[in-house]
């Protein structure tokens, strides 16, 4: 029997599955997500309100097709799908479907219209997403030894490290691209998982647009020392896989781009997604933070106090160093290039941080 299956040290992946989606993990808590950190979901309705603008755009890319879906990858509690179907304009609507996937249990009081599922479904047409999913795809964590060799890392519940065996195969592969180590204490978290995540979440797709946000960075800029890190009760903390904190690590949009590439391209790969950041991204569907002109104020003072309430929602969604900073990872399924351009129109790629 190996020493971490008789000391309690195991890999971050595994400590991190039990701890977010055990029976006891802290995404069966009834509070929900929403009850330990503000998403761009909770920030803001405006949040909402350009999902669905982007959910008609696909619809207009795909025909009108009927049954047109929106699917809400890792939805808490069904907030965004609950808000993206209720802003539709009628005729969209009219021909909608809602899916939730979440692992946790249907809430209370959820629109009988929505379907409750705990994986995507198969082969539907229209707009997948997945806002702040992938960074709870749980991971293992690598760390360079004074040797320079990748090692596993382990953890026990009370947050303890050491060091296991050298990283090998597909993961050792995957650091070797996406994120090699250079200097004795670099740490990595070794992206596998995500990649493959989000490619069966693309393949589920028959036709239409999958979008994945996140907390994100880039080859060549990845962090040192990695991201890994917990939270509670809105505040970040030490992650300790015992189930009192969420555990999250920033995910490495690039990567899983390609994954999702293949996925939609079936044995022909292509190039993967296209990766912008939730400033353009937002500020191409219509959400602005600028303030409203000030003789506004004079004439309808009521709306002028509506619109600064507006313009101070989308900055905080839209601002550089928080929220704005997310990337988007947009992948068209079955779209032809000329339609799928006009999704987004003008947003430039993703901008360094």
């Amino acid at each position: 029997m190996r020493r971490e299956e008789t000391d309690g040290f195991r890999g971050w992946r595994e400590a991190t599955e039990e701890s977010l989606y055990g029976p006891r993990g802290f995404y069966r808590r009834p509070e929900g997500p929403a009850g330990h950190f503000r998403t761009s979901v909770h920030a803001s309705p405006l949040f909402a309100h350009a999902v669905a603008r982007l959910l008609c755009r696909v619809d207009e890319a795909l025909g009108r097709p009927a049954p047109l879906a929106f699917v809400d990858m890792a939805a808490g509690r069904g907030e965004l799908v609950t808000a993206v179907l209720a802003a539709l304009p009628a005729e969209v609507a009219s021909r909608a479907r809602g899916y939730a996937v979440e692992r946790a249990a249907r809430p209370a009081g959820l629109d009988h219209r929505i379907e409750w599922l705990a994986e995507p479904p198969q082969g539907v047409t229209g707009l997948l997403f997945a806002n702040e999913w992938l960074d709870n795809v749980p991971l293992e964590v690598a760390e360079m030894d004074p040797e320079g060799v990748a090692r596993v890392v382990l953890v026990r519940r009370d947050g303890t490290e050491r060091l296991g065996e050298p990283v090998a195969g597909a993961e050792a592969e995957w650091l070797r691209k996406w994120w090699p180590l250079s200097s004795e204490g670099d740490r990595a978290e070794i992206g596998l998982p995500r990649d493959a995540a989000w490619a069966s979440a693309v393949a589920s797709l028959g036709r239409g647009l999958a979008v994945a946000v996140d907390y994100a960075h880039v080859v060549g800029a990845r962090p040192p020392f990695g991201t890994l890190t917990g939270f509670r009760e809105g505040r970040e903390t030490v992650p300790v896989p015992d189930g009192s904190c969420d555990i999250t690590a920033h995910v490495a949009l690039d990567a899983c781009a390609v994954s999702g590439g293949r996925a939609a391209s079936g044995e022909r790969p292509l190039p993967g997604g296209r990766v912008v950041t939730q400033r353009n991204a937002l500020r191409a569907l219509g959400v602005s933070g600028a303030r409203p002109a000030l003789a506004l104020a004079s004439t309808d003072p009521t709306a002028y106090v509506r619109a600064l309430a507006s313009a101070g929602a989308a900055a905080e969604l839209t601002a550089p160093g928080g929220l704005g900073d997310f990337g988007w990872l947009l992948q068209p399924v079955g779209i032809p290039d000329g339609l799928a351009g006009d999704l987004l129109v003008d947003v430039p790629d993703h901008e360094e941080q």
